[in-house]
């Protein structure tokens, strides 16, 4: 074997013309970028040839010219690291170069920290305007306008459906009992289900399971028109007997069936497939990307409240749910379709692995639920959600978050409905109301915008909170100066509601992108539905004080603490703010007002 030893450091080589055959290639890919690191430190460099009748096709394959000056040669015997020359019979000439006067100009090699700084200057830089350009463009741009078009299905008959069944059951009876009990006991589903629920979907497909949860919602809604209906052909005298009545149980359940599948169906969209369509790596696409899920859920609001209002004010309330199971059973198949299209149009992203199996199969997690034991796979999903949310970095804004969910009276949700149809203001009144309030969501998509470049994206969410907590300070305080017998009176005071809601809404906006920002993909069904199970647990805890006090007399009661929940959220945001830690400081490290 012959090897060459450079005994001088200054020597150096200009290779080129450098070419191993597949065949041939004795030299690894490591192997080969040590050569340079051994030629600069003036080390041993072995080549290992094949045997001697092949010696003259490897040197073909392996060229090395150099120009030397002034240079003794000789020989010298020596071992070689890997072999063991007393076991042969044969030896091994060194040639050893010595110099004293070398060519550096006709020699160059890379040092490694030389072929570093090169190899970067050849890479292509995007300059700052690229940057941008890039950031706001989704990276799977059709199937994200697949996936829009498959939440306004979804989400103009889920919104049409909020507003219809509170209005179709305070028909029925002048007391808030029966809409109260029934968000109960669906906030109380939500609290046990949505981390047991949150989990399978964390461990399941994302296609077919959203496809599944569809199925299973429209099908609870449509068991819950036909109960309806069926409670306003047989009319009890008063509210506690209709509880009493079969036809109530199955409604509860199908209730909180619809509202258990809608709330997993709401984070999968929110936390996990428009962050993939978008990009994970594209803040202000994702921004934009949020912003249209709102505009889509609030337009849908819009839509569906005033129609069904518009047609409660026209015709009877059977006619009207008939028409609402008609839209369920026709939108059903084209969001199904939608969903299949989305996932095509983005290359097949959403049939991608959550997380790496590592991450997935924790000793923590446990395995994936079994049918044989489902209550404890059930107990451990909800343990493990628990633990997650309260050891997120963002747990105070998820707080916050949660705190505006013990707001049950002083938003359009099913108890106001309630409350305002007995007052007996006009279906189309009402309608109108809660499409005001959608309304002033679709403004805060374009304020929070704004906000989040003035202050910064905390700071935005703070500004929403205490416009909100002010504007319903103002609310409460109209409505507990005197009875709202008036209607000029009762219409300002849902119109300071109204005006809280661009607040509202502007820190719903922003507090999706902080939690987005702060909770790990891996994890975001987990904690993301575990946050809905703490927020439905604040908000059955307040219909509990509504059951108690389900005359419309205590109205003022509960608007008083619904108005305590939201300074309370305020309060604790801010708070957050002002004293964030370290892991806080990092993940938010693109804030400048932070």
């Amino acid at each position: 074997m012959a090897i060459f030893a450079v005994a001088n450091s200054q020597l150096s080589f200009n290779l080129f013309n450098f070419s191993v055959s597949r065949r041939e290639a004795f030299i690894s890919r490591q192997a080969a970028s040590g050569i340079r690191h051994r030629f600069f430190s003036s080390r041993w460099l072995s080549l290992n040839s094949p045997p001697t009748n092949t010696h003259s096709r490897s040197f073909d394959s392996f060229k090395l010219r150099c120009s030397i000056t002034n240079t003794d040669v000789h020989f010298n015997q020596v071992a070689t690291e890997d072999e063991d020359l007393s076991a042969t019979d044969s030896t091994t000439p060194i040639l050893q170069l010595k110099s004293d006067v070398l060519e550096t100009e006709s020699l160059n090699i890379l040092t490694g920290d030389t072929y570093v700084d090169n190899l970067l200057t050849t890479l292509p830089v995007l300059s700052e305007e690229e940057q941008e350009a890039l950031a706001a463009t989704p990276a799977h741009p059709e199937g994200l306008y697949a996936f829009y078009a498959s939440c306004l299905a979804g989400n103009l008959v889920e919104q049409l459906w909020n507003f219809a069944w509170p209005s179709a059951i305070a028909l029925l009876h002048p007391s808030l009992l029966p809409v109260a009990v029934m968000g109960f006991f669906t906030k109380l589903v939500i609290i046990i289900g949505g981390p047991l629920v949150g989990k399978l979907m964390d461990h399941s497909p994302r296609v077919p399971s959203y496809i599944f949860l569809n199925a299973v919602q429209a099908s609870a809604q449509l068991l819950s028109v036909a109960m309806i209906i069926h409670a306003h052909s047989v009319s009890s005298a008063s509210a506690s007997s209709s509880l009493l009545h079969p036809w109530f149980a199955v409604l509860v359940i199908a209730g909180a069936i619809e509202k258990l599948s809608g709330v997993a169906l709401g984070v999968a969209m929110e936390r996990d497939w428009v962050v993939l369509l978008a990009g994970t790596n594209r803040p202000t696409a994702l921004a934009q990307a949020n912003a249209v899920l709102n505009r889509i859920d609030l337009l849908c609001e819009i839509a569906g409240t005033s129609l069904f209002g518009i047609l409660l004010s026209r015709y009877d309330p059977v006619t009207c749910l008939k028409f609402a199971a008609g839209l369920m059973m026709s939108s059903l198949p084209v969001m199904i379709g939608l969903t299949w299209l989305t996932n095509k149009l983005s290359a097949g992203v959403l049939d991608r692995a959550k997380c790496s199996q590592s991450c997935c199969r924790t000793a923590a997690e446990g395995p994936l639920p079994d049918a044989d034991n489902l209550v404890d796979t059930g107990l451990k999903a909800i343990k493990l959600g628990w633990r997650e949310y309260i050891q997120q970095p963002v747990l105070p804004a998820s707080l916050a978050y949660v705190l505006l969910y013990f707001n049950v009276v002083l938003t359009p949700g099913s108890l106001m409905t309630a409350f305002l149809t007995q007052r007996g203001l006009n279906p189309s009144i009402i309608g109108g109301f809660s499409g005001l309030c959608a309304f002033m969501g679709v403004a805060a998509t374009f304020i929070s915008a704004t906000l989040v470049r003035r202050f910064g994206i905390l700071k935005a969410g703070a500004v929403g909170l205490i416009f909100q907590a002010s504007l319903l300070t103002i609310a409460v305080a109209i409505y507990q100066s005197g009875p709202l017998a008036q209607r000029s009176p009762l219409l300002f005071f849902l119109c300071l509601i109204v005006l809280s809601r661009l607040g509202h809404m502007s820190y719903d906006i922003v507090g999706a992108q902080i939690l987005q920002t702060g909770i790990p993909s891996s994890k975001a069904n987990l904690i993301g539905t575990t946050e809905i199970s703490v927020a439905s647990l604040a908000e059955s805890l307040m219909l509990g004080i509504a059951i108690i006090a389900n005359d419309v007399s205590h109205f003022g009661f509960l608007a008083l603490l619904s108005l305590l929940s939201v300074v309370g959220a305020s309060w604790i945001f801010c708070r957050w703010l002002l004293n964030p830690t370290e892991e806080q400081r990092s993940l938010f490290s693109f804030d400048p007002q932070f």
